[in-house]
């Protein structure tokens, strides 16, 4: 079965620092290389932001997505938390609103809309896949800092 796979990275310079995410999509023989950056960020919130974008670009519903990340606080929370968040209100077990609340909801909307498997890779283990994405994200921080 086709399906489209996805690489994503987030990163800080400095937490909170400018930030910058990086997304690597391949379908088939094509490919998409997307990046941005923020200003004022943190690290958790690129990461976010990397799988908010890659789950945006794609249009179509129907196709399986493979989506690699190095990030185990997006894993974890995708996976996990997110399901005692929402049954509480969007708040932690300690009653605590839920950090990047915003952000985790379009990220559950996109969840929801897609057939996501969410996998998770070693950052800087020498994947190409994570590299790519690093890079990426390297690169929209440089372009921001100019």
């Amino acid at each position: 079965m086709d399906k489209i796979i996805i690489y994503t990275d987030g990163g800080c310079r400095g937490n909170p620092g400018i930030g910058g995410w990086g997304v690597w999509l391949r379908y088939g023989d094509h490919d998409k290389k997307l990046k941005g950056a923020e200003r004022d960020t943190t690290n958790n919130q690129m990461e976010l932001m990397a799988a908010i974008k890659a789950l945006e670009a794609i249009k179509s519903s129907s196709i399986a997505i493979e989506l690699y990340t190095d990030s185990k606080y997006v894993m974890t929370g995708i996976n996990e938390w997110i399901v005692n968040w929402k049954a509480k209100g969007w708040k932690t077990a300690n009653k605590k609103s839920v950090k990047n609340v915003a952000l985790w909801k379009r990220l559950d909307v996109l969840n929801q809309q897609h057939n996501v498997e969410w996998r998770w890779v070693k950052g800087h283990s020498g994947d190409s896949g994570n590299e790519m994405a690093d890079t990426l994200a390297n690169q929209a921080m440089d372009n921001i800092q100019q």
